[in-house]
């Protein structure tokens, strides 16, 4: 259990992708605070960490308060005497399918101001703690537009743009104090609340739009919740000690390159469908 003794606080623990990050940091041996708007979904989620033998407390926090957080981190503290891990996957609902020529500035400007207000918030007020203890690890996470010019995403793009900026340059201050930022950029998970709501509700709208996606990237698959959660145990880890200031990209290579022109060759086809 590689992050046994640890303990890491969750912002929006209670939406699909916080979530599973939360039970995957606690199946390796931390002890999880989860944080959220509504006490319901983050206790659900501390429920099903306890049924599988994890450490979890959960509380309504409003990450996008800065007293909030304050107090929720000082009652941690208090609790555990340290705050090892801080993960924000806080969510803002995004205009997207727009050109920004027809977007509003409050539709471009919201997730940009929401995002950014939440992120710094829950960063600075655990760097804090984290100088103290001269260790620690605050991850944050971005999607496919951080990397790539991706259009019709409205404020989204930008905003990634802004968090992974944040990560490197908290990263280039808190170093000195033993301290590592590193942002996990995500392609989107279809098995994520927002793909399956969307697939529920559209399944006929969504198959084209998933298979674009998949096109998009080097593996033809998309990134499933578990390997997000999967990297982000690893990089919360002293296994990734000397990673910090960079984005590490789990798209399935779609921001090093859109591969939709990409097609096996035909004798490789062949030979694969003969077996």
């Amino acid at each position: 259990m590689i992050l046994q003794n640890k303990n890491a606080v969750i912002y929006g623990a209670g939406g699909s992708l916080g979530g599973a990050v939360a039970k995957a940091l606690a199946a390796a041996g931390a002890t999880v605070f989860l944080a959220g708007r509504h006490l319901s979904a983050v206790q659900k989620t501390a429920d099903a960490i306890l049924a599988a033998g994890g450490k979890a407390t959960a509380e309504e926090v409003d990450a996008l308060d800065e007293n909030a957080i304050a107090g929720h981190l000082e009652r941690v503290v208090q609790k555990t005497g340290t705050v090892d891990i801080s993960f924000n996957a806080v969510g803002e609902d995004v205009v997207q399918n727009v050109p920004l020529t027809s977007i509003s500035l409050k539709d471009f400007m919201s997730p940009i101001t929401m995002t950014m207000q939440t992120r710094f918030l829950t960063a600075v007020a655990t760097a804090k703690i984290m100088m103290k203890q001269r260790s620690g690890v605050i991850l944050f996470l971005t999607a496919t537009p951080g990397g790539i010019g991706y259009p019709y995403t409205g404020g989204f793009a930008p905003t990634c743009c802004a968090v992974e900026g944040l990560s490197r340059n908290l990263a280039s201050e808190l170093g000195v104090y033993g301290i590592r930022v590193v942002t996990i950029r995500s392609g989107g998970s279809p098995d994520s609340r927002v793909f399956k709501d969307a697939i529920d509700s559209n399944p006929a709208g969504m198959e084209p739009i998933l298979r674009m996606l998949k096109g998009d990237t080097m593996l033809r698959e998309l990134p499933l919740m578990a390997d997000i959660a999967n990297a982000a145990v690893f990089l919360a880890s002293d296994m990734a000690g000397k990673i910090t200031g960079v984005t590490v990209d789990v798209t399935a290579g779609t921001t090093a390159g859109l591969n939709y022109r990409a097609q096996l060759p035909q004798d490789h086809i062949s030979t694969f469908g003969s077996k």
